[in-house]
C-alpha cells in the first residue's frame, strides 16, 4: 500500500501505540489522520503535535452506530478512506475470577478487541468495495498467537481477534482489501507501564517474555508492514518464532508457559 496522499483513521489514538501511528502516517506523508479516541482532548492533543492534515474525534469504538456516523462524516469530507486501523485496546488481568467485576470485565474484552474490529469492518468495508481497495489495520497482540499469563480475557479476546483478521483478509481479497493485524509483546505504554507500577502480575508476566520496546519500533514495523501488505506485523520478531515453535510441538510450548506463568505469580 502506498501510504503517501493516503487518507487514514486511527482508533485509540490519543496515546501509546495508537498516537504514535498517527504522528508516522503523518511523517511518511498521508494527506489525511483522523485521530480518533474515546477522550477529545487526548486526541486533540495529538492533532495538536501533528498539524492541520490532521483532526481529532471522539467516538466509544464498542457503540457501532457511533462508528458508522464517524465513518459516513469521513467519507463526506475526503470522499474515501484508505487505511482504517481499528487499535483501541485495554487490560484486566481477569483469570477464572468470579463475580460482577469479572464478568464485565469479559463483556468489555469482547467489545473492544472483538466487537469494536467487527464494527469497524462493517462500516468502512461498503466503500472500500466499491472503490475496489482499501486497507483494515487491526491491534491485537502477541497474546493473540501465543498467550497472556494471568490474563484469560485478553489471551481469549485476542485470540478472536487474529481469527476474525484472518477472515477479512481472506473473505475480501478478490475485493481489493488488504488486511494486518498488528501482534506486539511488551510495548512502553500506559496500558503496560501502569499495570507494572500498580505490581500486576499479568503485566509482570509480558514485561518477562520479552523486551519492552517503545512505540516507535512499533510504527517502524507497521510501516514497513503495511508498506509490504504483511498480514502479521510483529515488532517482536521472536514471537513469529514461538508462534511456529508452538505450532510445531504444543506439548512442549504449554510446559513452557507453565513456567512462565509460575515464575510471573500467575499460577
Amino acid at each position: 500500500m502506498q501510504l503517501k496522499d493516503s487518507v487514514v483513521v486511527v482508533t485509540g489514538a490519543g496515546s501509546g501505540i495508537g498516537a504514535e501511528l498517527a504522528r508516522r502516517f503523518a511523517a511518511v506523508g498521508a494527506r489525511a489522520v483522523e485521530v480518533v479516541d474515546l477522550h477529545l482532548d487526548a486526541a486533540e492533543r495529538v492533532v495538536a503535535e501533528i498539524g492541520p492534515q490532521a483532526r481529532a474525534s471522539a467516538i466509544d469504538v464498542t457503540d457501532e452506530s457511533a462508528v458508522l456516523g464517524l465513518v459516513e462524516q469521513i467519507l463526506d469530507r475526503h470522499g474515501h478512506i484508505d487505511l482504517f486501523c481499528s487499535n483501541a485496546g485495554l487490560a484486566t488481568g481477569i483469570g477464572l475470577q468470579g463475580g460482577e467485576r469479572a464478568a464485565m470485565a469479559w463483556q468489555q474484552a469482547w467489545e473492544v478487541h472483538v466487537m469494536a474490529h467487527v464494527y469497524a469492518a462493517r462500516a468502512v468495508l461498503p466503500s472500500m468495495i466499491a472503490a475496489g481497495r482499501g486497507y483494515l489495520l487491526n491491534t491485537a497482540s502477541a497474546a493473540g498467537l501465543l498467550s497472556a499469563p494471568g490474563d484469560a480475557t485478553g489471551t481469549a479476546s485476542k485470540h478472536a481477534a487474529v481469527a476474525f483478521a484472518e477472515w477479512l483478509a481472506y473473505q475480501h481479497a478478490h475485493q481489493g482489501i488488504r488486511v494486518s493485524t498488528l501482534c506486539p509483546m511488551g510495548v512502553d505504554t500506559p496500558l503496560l507501564m501502569d499495570g507494572l507500577s500498580a505490581g500486576n502480575a499479568a503485566a509482570k508476566a509480558v514485561a518477562a517474555s520479552a523486551e519492552i520496546i517503545g512505540v516507535e519500533q512499533v510504527a517502524d514495523a507497521v510501516i514497513e508492514g503495511v508498506s509490504s501488505e504483511s498480514f502479521l506485523i510483529l515488532p517482536h520478531p521472536q514471537v513469529g518464532t514461538l508462534f511456529a515453535g508452538k505450532a510445531a510441538d504444543v506439548q512442549s510450548w504449554l510446559a513452557g508457559m507453565s513456567r512462565l506463568a509460575r515464575a510471573a505469580g500467575t499460577a
